[in-house]
């Protein structure tokens, strides 16, 4: 017997449809409508009809849409799976590196399974946690899943809710944890039946994405209840152990309590219960360090956010790109900022934005809430043509940025691919079965990068299937020569973090920068009282003798052979990094 609830608070009447019979639902307290079926179970289709309408429509809280986000939904019993990972106590952010991936790209084959094939590459590369880029139900066959409708049910064919767990499970199996990408500021257009149910979205807002998610007009109260109980479907019913929250600043909510607060706390309420970490970490562009502070002292909770200037220091000091929002940046003053205090734009003027920006983050705030990356699905995919650094960068220039990733104190993630230099691109890319939609995304998209220059042909058309087969994963550049070489360089970097705890240090004070901009050298410097650990990077083509105040005694790590190490400097060729062991001072 199964019991089904939906919530329709406008609605007259609600039908449940369970094969060709209709089930009338009693009205109930708050808009709920509810009604019990002895027939139905695990596997069982099945539908809603509101009103007089004979149109048939998915549950909002269906966890299976077999039959895409337009068909019915199907019943999950989540207890049938055969979990392995009861000793699985989770894994911390802090001192955790991070994997970013795109279930649908990542192998050829693009499902969950085939996904589980590549874990032992993870592990062996020293990765503690996967995130994955947003998995649940959405529209057509491929995506990147940011347009999803279904906030609760899991993408068909990636190999839907059993398919989710095999991966999880088997992450797990290999000491992985796994984040979950989460979009709960707005829904994609195609499939998007909430409006249907209730006040899920208000036009008392606009959104670059159309209305706005009702967070507090009236109705709202199930609207963020929806959400949180989304939210901790995929941390309880999948085992993740994580959510990456998406672009939270376009959330508006005027409330006392913020919904991010409410969401972080629900969070830690669950992972006591369960007794293992459970954390949520934001995207957000506000560089307001109240995202990560404790609700007692007047912030949100969470336990983490991304870091977009830290990026923004690294890429453009490696490209040179100035354009659009890396105008100010590309200095190494500005680096070093970047590397010391985690935000740029701290309340400082931002020529993009056109006014000041942002807030310093407290000097006693741990680093490690920093999510840090050289390149990311954003990054790449929102390129024009989705070309990733390798395309850009030198191989010196790539191995500099990976060891000033993973030498500074924030975590860092990066992206599939990223740790041998892929040369796949990842480009945008749709599979709208509206006409009108999928024309509307293709001239958006060109029109967007005409400003900047690019002609209509030189923009990958989202909806051509080329689009999105360009942009798999080629796992067989892996084993040649030179990507491997930077593949064990990567996987080098991380066991180093792992070894010295310098590296993995999360005070922000535990940093030093030094700098020649005409010179073209830069120094990390990470601060111990037994001994710094010095990040030489000569960024000049040419080898020059780069002055490191102490005494080195060894050099656990160097992207090039042939260099030098004295009291007082380290010399190594041009664009090439050298990490150095100094003796405490006493």
């Amino acid at each position: 017997m199964s019991y089904f609830r939906v919530w329709a608070p406008a609605a007259k009447t609600v039908s449940l449809v369970v094969s060709d019979t209709v089930h009338q639902m009693a009205g109930a307290p708050g808009g709920w409508w509810t009604v019990e079926v002895p027939s139905a179970r695990h596997g069982t289709d099945y539908a809603y009809l509101l009103d007089d309408s004979e149109q048939e429509l998915p549950d909002p809280r269906s966890a299976w849409q077999p039959h895409g986000v337009h068909g019915r939904s199907r019943l999950v019993d989540h207890a049938r799976f055969p979990w392995t990972d009861v000793h699985w106590r989770g894994v911390p952010l802090a001192g955790s590196v991070l994997y970013e991936l795109h279930v649908g790209t990542f192998t050829p084959q693009g499902t969950f399974d085939a996904a589980i094939e590549r874990l032992d590459h993870l592990a062996d590369l020293g990765i503690d946690i996967v995130e994955l880029l947003p998995v649940n139900a959405y529209p057509g066959r491929h995506g990147w899943g940011y347009d999803g409708v279904g906030l609760f049910a899991v993408h068909e064919p990636y190999g839907g809710p059993e398919g989710l767990k095999r991966f999880v499970d088997a992450a797990h199996a290999r000491g992985l944890g796994v984040i979950m990408d989460v979009v709960y500021n707005h829904l994609g257009p195609d499939g998007n039946y909430l409006g249907r149910f209730g006040p899920y979205f208000t036009d008392r807002y606009s959104t670059p994405w159309g209305p706005a998610v009702n967070l507090d007009t009236p109705g709202s109260d199930e609207v963020r209840a929806f959400i949180i109980d989304s939210a901790l479907a995929w941390l309880r019913d999948y085992h993740c152990d994580g959510l990456r929250l998406d672009a939270v600043h376009a959330f508006v909510d005027n409330r006392a309590r913020h919904l991010l607060e409410e969401i972080s706390d629900a969070v830690h309420r669950l992972g006591t219960q369960q007794r293992r970490p459970l954390f949520a970490v934001a995207e957000s562009d506000l560089n307001d360090p109240r995202m990560i502070t404790a609700p007692e002292a007047g912030g949100h909770g969470l336990d983490g956010q991304w870091a977009d200037d830290i990026h923004h220091a690294l890429w453009s000091t490696l490209s040179g790109e100035r354009q659009g929002y890396y105008g100010d940046f590309g200095s190494f003053e500005t680096l070093s900022k970047a590397l010391s205090s985690a935000f740029v734009h701290d309340g400082e003027y931002s020529t993009f934005r056109g006014r000041a920006h942002g807030r310093p983050v407290p000097r006693r705030t741990p680093a490690y809430r920093f999510v840090t990356f050289l390149q990311n699905h954003d990054q790449i995919g929102n390129r024009a043509t989705g070309d990733r650094a390798s395309a850009t960068l030198s191989d010196g220039r790539l191995r500099i940025g990976a060891a000033l990733l993973l030498t500074a104190p924030f975590t860092p993630m990066l992206f599939m691919g990223e740790e041998w230099g892929a040369t796949t691109p990842w480009q945008y890319f749709t599979d709208h079965t509206d006409p009108g939609l999928a024309e509307a995304v293709r001239t958006g998209r060109r029109s967007e990068f005409a400003a900047h220059g690019w002609g209509p042909q030189d923009v990958p058309d989202p909806q051509d299937p080329a689009t999105f087969e360009r942009s798999r994963l080629d796992w067989v550049e892996r084993d040649q020569p030179g990507p491997a070489s930077l593949l064990d360089w990567h996987r080098r970097l991380i066991a180093l973090r792992r070894r010295l705890p310098q590296l993995s240090d999360p005070a922000l004070d535990s940093v030093r920068c030094s700098y020649d901009e005409r010179a073209n050298w830069f120094v990390l410097r990470r601060l111990s009282r037994d001994g710094d650990v010095a990040v030489v990077c000569n960024l000049g083509t040419e080898r020059q003798s780069v002055p490191v105040d102490g005494v080195p005694f060894d050099a656990p790590a160097a992207s090039r052979p042939g260099f030098t190490y004295m009291p007082g400097r380290v010399e190594l060729a041009g664009e090439s990094v050298v990490v150095v062991r100094l003796l405490p001072t006493a």
